[in-house]
């Protein structure tokens, strides 16, 4: 606590020193400005490398909360969630100091806004919460002036690459924290650490901030590391096809590929690609700004994205899964629904084959364990070993074990104990969300 008012003070006397500084010569050696871009590690270093920046410091600011800490932040954070308190939290903020006469704050701002995606409200990329918004705390008149003028020019600039409003906030500086010792130059320390940041591919205009003008070849390399060539449309399925947008050194796209494409089997084709332009002939809807990102094609044009991956499979499948299936299968899959009984396509079906997962394509149960109950829903006797999870369901006033599938996270269906030997398990599964592949003779 003594530190962090020890820490507020100091900023009050350094404001208090420029102003007086301001009335004894015309410029400051240096100034500072306080800005908020999501995860603070990645704003560190992309604002460091600022030419005429003298130093980036990693701190909280913004919020109601004195002499708190990053644990407090994240607790705080829940709190405001769960309806606990009103009370505004802190944003992770950079302090950035430069030299105003070796770079002006027009151009350290105008780094600010292409650094992060400032119309996400409170969240960046896959960082979500109110202590990752976007935000510019001024300490005097001047910042303010340029701070809004500059939000004005890029906003035209992202009206005309087709990007919503900006949620910046614009406000004095209040309770500035410096953040703890293991932040500062948490990526210099940490090479392979997390960054979030991608911006939107969106350049500010240097010309001024009366000047709005995108690059579109800016647009396009939103993520570094491109291929030489973007894929060949031609070369895809026209029908739906995704696309994975990858980049190099981008941890979450190794992450993705281990956790959702080293087991791909599921019926729509997918293709990763290090270029950030869509397939030959293909469009995007709007740049790409973080890596991973998985667009879904029809007919060569973007239907949907998923932006970002941290790790989050169950989020992942269950994003495929509501542009795959149909209401009445998103209805049982997500919703715990049950289909009427002796309604499902697949009720009777006694072919040797497997019944799979929709979403994901792994395989559920073997035909071979299949069995007439006479109750009106696909049964089985005994699911394939790891295909599956089993859960405590209390719902509708009756004691239950659910029944979910291991890879997507769909609801299947229960599981009773009246089924057949050799398990004398009674798998009773909604046929709705099983596909049926037969052998292949």
């Amino acid at each position: 606590m003594k530190t962090a008012i020890a820490v507020i003070l100091g900023v009050s006397i350094i404001m208090g020193a420029y102003a007086m500084e301001k009335t004894a010569k015309p410029r400051q050696e240096t100034d500072f400005i306080v800005l908020g871009m999501g995860c603070f590690w990645g704003a560190e270093k992309r604002m460091g490398e600022i030419p005429g920046v003298t130093d980036v410091q990693s701190g909280y600011a913004g919020g109601d909360l004195p002499g708190v800490g990053y644990q407090e932040i994240l607790n705080h954070e829940r709190a405001i969630r769960s309806g606990k308190t009103a009370a505004r939290n802190h944003a992770e903020v950079v302090k950035v100091t430069f030299n105003p006469s070796q770079v002006t704050l027009e151009t350290v701002l105008g780094k600010f806004w292409e650094n992060h995606n400032p119309t996400q409200g409170d969240r960046q990329g896959n960082d979500v919460g109110s202590n990752y918004r976007s935000a510019i705390y001024y300490h005097d008149a001047s910042q303010q002036t340029t701070a809004l003028a500059t939000q004005s020019a890029y906003q035209k600039a992202l009206d005309a690459a087709g990007y919503g409003k900006i949620t910046t906030e614009v406000l004095p500086l209040k309770n500035y924290i410096t953040a703890e010792e293991y932040h500062q130059n948490y990526l210099k320390k940490n090479p392979d650490g997390y960054c979030g940041l991608g911006g939107t591919g969106v350049k500010y205009p240097q010309q001024g901030p009366k000047v709005a003008q995108t690059n579109a070849a800016s647009a396009s390399s939103a993520m570094s590391g491109m291929a030489a060539q973007p894929l060949k449309g031609s070369e895809l399925s026209l029908a739906r096809q995704l696309v994975v947008f990858e980049a190099e050194n981008c941890e979450f796209c190794k992450q993705f590929e281990k956790d959702i494409l080293s087991q791909w089997q599921a019926e729509v084709p997918i293709v990763g690609t290090m270029n950030a332009n869509p397939p030959t002939g293909w469009t995007l809807e709007k740049p790409l700004f973080a890596a991973p990102t998985i667009v879904l094609f029809q007919d060569g044009k973007e239907v949907t994205r998923y932006t970002g991956y941290n790790g989050e499979k169950a989020n992942f499948w269950k994003w495929l899964g509501f542009q795959l299936l149909s209401p009445e299968q998103q209805k049982i899959a997500f919703k715990q629904g049950t289909e009427p009984p002796f309604t499902a396509p697949n009720l009777d079906e006694k072919r040797p084959g497997k019944f799979v997962d929709p979403v994901t394509g792994a395989t559920l149960f073997f035909s071979k364990t299949k069995f007439e109950s006479g109750t009106g829903w696909p049964s089985f006797f005994d699911p394939v070993e790891g295909s599956v999870t089993l859960h405590e369901d209390n719902a509708h006033g009756m004691k239950r074990v659910e029944v979910r599938s291991a890879s997507s996270g769909i609801h299947l269906g229960h599981v009773f104990n009246d089924g057949p030997a050799p398990s004398f398990k009674r798998y009773c599964i909604n046929g709705n969300v099983l596909k049926f592949v037969p052998d292949q003779r």
